[in-house]
């Protein structure tokens, strides 16, 4: 069974929401690609890369995990999906910031914001 893309009002993220406070790890848009656009409307990875001109390998690595969306393919998904342009990129920035700043840890704590009064 699928789905139009006219039947999705909005991208739902309740299922990797995590409501009693406790930290989830970052969803890589890969993961948001597979889940909640190809599988409810159908779509196989190679169709999207076919209709988006791009090597199907790149979609896979995409939905594997192991590949970020730049860009160039962030506007093809947008075109392709009917979204935002940055919307694609920005899951990629999000998802990004949030590992950097996992892995950045107590190094990011101490550092200390510039005050202009403090310059010399």
């Amino acid at each position: 069974m699928s789905i139009s893309i006219d039947e999705i009002d909005s991208v739902d993220f309740s299922d990797v929401t995590d409501i009693s406070g406790g930290k989830l790890p970052p969803v890589h848009p890969g993961e948001v690609l597979l889940e909640e656009f190809l599988k409810p409307l159908g779509i196989t990875q190679y169709r999207l890369a076919k209709e988006i001109n791009v090597p199907q390998r790149r979609i896979g690595e995409i939905v594997a995990g192991k590949r970020a969306i730049t860009a160039d393919t962030g506007l093809r998904l947008s075109r392709f999906f009917g979204m935002s342009e940055g919307f694609w990129v920005g899951l990629q920035t999000d998802y990004d910031t949030a590992k950097a700043k996992d892995a950045l840890g107590e190094a990011l704590t101490r550092i200390h914001r510039f005050e202009a009064s403090a310059a010399g």
